[in-house]
């Protein structure tokens, strides 16, 4: 009887174990990169586009034709997140852009004012017009670098 309660025991343990793996195991991603969380999402509409740039050629607006990685993704309940990995060290800037009628590009106004959500690395915020590769532009070093970007409608 004591055999089996201490073999019962092991079981339970070693379940316990074995069910935190996942929780250990997962919460970084294995490879090294540049991780983005995207806030400020409006709805679950269309899709999130990211395009990571390495230099100043193209940026922001030529994403198909300059940037070294695109992504499109899925929204799921508004939310979203942008692993770029394998990427060399550097100095890149970030866009993102909530096209919602997934039509492959940002939808301006008449005035040339977006009408779908937008976004840049460090934040940065357009004013008159978008931000220079200089003002969105970080730093990477090869290791995990995660930061959010937030969208503006």
């Amino acid at each position: 009887m004591h055999a089996s309660m201490g073999l019962r025991l092991v079981a339970w343990i070693a379940l316990l174990m074995i069910g935190d793996v996942p929780t250990i195991g997962f919460t970084q991603s294995p490879c090294p990169g540049i991780h983005v969380t995207i806030l400020n999402i409006r709805s679950s509409t269309g899709t999130v586009d990211c395009a990571l740039f390495a230099s100043p050629a193209g940026f922001p607006k030529e994403v198909l034709h300059s940037a070294i990685v695109v992504m499109v993704l899925k929204i799921k309940r508004q939310e979203a997140r942008c692993d770029f990995e394998d990427i060399p060290t550097g100095s890149y800037a970030l866009v993102v852009i909530h096209d919602e009628n997934m039509n492959g590009k940002l939808d301006t106004n008449l005035w040339g004012v977006p009408k779908e959500g937008y976004g840049f690395s460090n934040d940065t915020k357009a004013g008159s017009g978008p931000p220079s590769f200089a003002d969105a532009s970080f730093p990477y070093d090869g290791q995990n670098l995660s930061f959010t970007v937030s969208l503006h409608y």
